[in-house]
């Protein structure tokens, strides 16, 4: 069986959100290739940073620049245990790209494990994929999720919410409980 993850980014993707997972699930063992519509492997993506720093929403800064490892042409869902949708400002033009939306779709279809946090989720309200089931994001994404047929979870900002294959959280802070109840959905053993 394979152990590939493939992650969804774009310019702007939300820094702790694509560098934390992408290190933290390739320390359990997950190839993580990360790709973004119109790139390449070895192109990158400038990432942004999102803090809360008590203002009205997230403050928004410039990030790093975080390295592609996987053409986008060449992406073959059949490949992949599970698939990763970062936050940020990335979701909201990577989603008007068809095959980002097929994607998501045969990942779905299939039943792999799907996990998005942040803004993340706007790529699965425009692939279809939520009707009935209930999701987290940024609170506010939660509209989106409730026009495209789902249930908006409004969970603390540091918690992780799951239905079925897919795994979601609101924010960065929630990275140990959605990057570990996504790994136990990908039957990831993790012992210390």
């Amino acid at each position: 069986m394979s152990k590939k993850i493939l992650m969804l980014v774009g310019d702007y993707v939300e820094d702790y959100e694509v560098m934390v997972p992408f290190q933290a699930l390739t320390m359990l063992g997950y190839v993580v290739e990360a790709v973004c519509p119109d790139k390449n492997a070895g192109d990158f993506v400038r990432t942004s940073i999102h803090d809360f720093e008590g203002d009205q929403t997230y403050s928004e800064k410039r990030g790093h620049n975080f390295t592609l490892n996987k053409d986008f042409s060449a992406v073959n869902t059949a490949d992949y245990v599970g698939l990763v949708v970062p936050g940020g400002r990335a979701p909201e033009y990577i989603r008007l790209n068809r095959r980002v939306l097929e994607i998501v779709r045969e990942f779905d279809a299939a039943a792999k494990p799907i996990a998005a946090i942040c803004h993340g989720p706007l790529v699965l309200v425009a692939a279809g994929v939520l009707q009935g089931k209930s999701c987290s994001a940024y609170p506010a994404c939660g509209p989106d999720v409730t026009i495209a047929g789902g249930t908006y979870a409004d969970i603390a900002l540091d918690k992780a919410h799951v239905d079925g294959n897919l795994v979601t959280a609101p924010a960065w802070p929630a990275h140990p409980d959605w990057i570990s109840k996504f790994a136990a959905l990908l039957g990831a053993k993790i012992s210390i």
